[in-house]
């Protein structure tokens, strides 16, 4: 098994009263785009965003457009600011191994989400601009994913396994609309069901990395994905 990327996030620790990340350049290779490199930055904002409130993931977005645009970027964000001084930051590490045709993730344990998607959106924000916006697409698809093992994120991210593809498998459309979302019955909540549908319509649409061919007919699944849903959830 070799490393195929590795990128480090230097971050405070949750109880430190001034919040603050620094990245370093890491073994990223995107050529040609996105590359490994991308492929990882993706795992990472995909793993870590998940975990981030609803306020926060605005914010994210509204980051991600001014930072694939290459605008100038207010400090802090996400509550977090940007620096290069890494004395007295904790590390976090992530990598991506391949074996053969076999890609894994191994992401850090118990980091603090914020900085890990931060640091990675900071870092496609220094690839050239061709670079950039073709990571940037992957990263913006990855804020949608909705859960489950990494084996499976590492399937979707490379394209085979795509959200709101239907399977002929299920029969029970409520098995079929649990599986879009990633729910399982006992999870099933208005709640949840309207957060999950948000994201992923977030990640079908085209401005947000969506392919606009098959955008309408993703849209359409998830949308009836979660009329089903809701008639069930409690």
């Amino acid at each position: 098994m070799v490393i195929l990327a590795e990128f480090e996030v230097f971050h405070s620790r949750p109880v430190a009263p001034t919040r603050r990340v620094a990245i370093t350049g890491g073994h990223l290779p995107v050529e040609p785009a996105p590359g490994f490199g991308g492929l990882l930055l993706a795992g990472i904002v995909a793993v870590y965003a998940e975990q981030l409130d609803e306020e926060t993931r605005d914010d994210l977005d509204a980051l991600v457009t001014k930072v694939t645009n290459g605008s100038r970027i207010s400090q802090p964000q996400l509550r977090h600011r940007l620096q290069v001084d890494r004395v007295g930051l904790s590390r976090s590490s992530h990598l991506l191994h391949g074996d053969g045709e076999t890609l894994r993730f191994e992401f850090a344990t118990d980091a603090p989400p914020a900085p890990q998607v931060l640091a990675a959106v900071y870092r496609t924000g220094q690839f050239d601009m061709s670079t950039r916006r073709s990571v940037m697409t992957l990263l913006r698809s990855a804020a949608g994913w909705v859960g489950g093992s990494t084996d499976d994120l590492v399937l979707w991210l490379t394209g085979h396994d795509q959200v709101g593809t239907y399977s002929m498998e299920y029969t029970d459309p409520l098995a079929w609309a649990l599986d879009l979302f990633g729910l399982r019955p006992d999870t099933v909540s208005k709640r949840e069901v309207q957060r999950r549908f948000r994201r992923l319509l977030r990640a079908a649409h085209p401005d947000h990395g969506g392919h606009t061919i098959d955008a309408a007919d993703a849209i359409g699944r998830i949308t009836e994905a979660r009329r089903i849903l809701l008639a069930t959830a409690g």
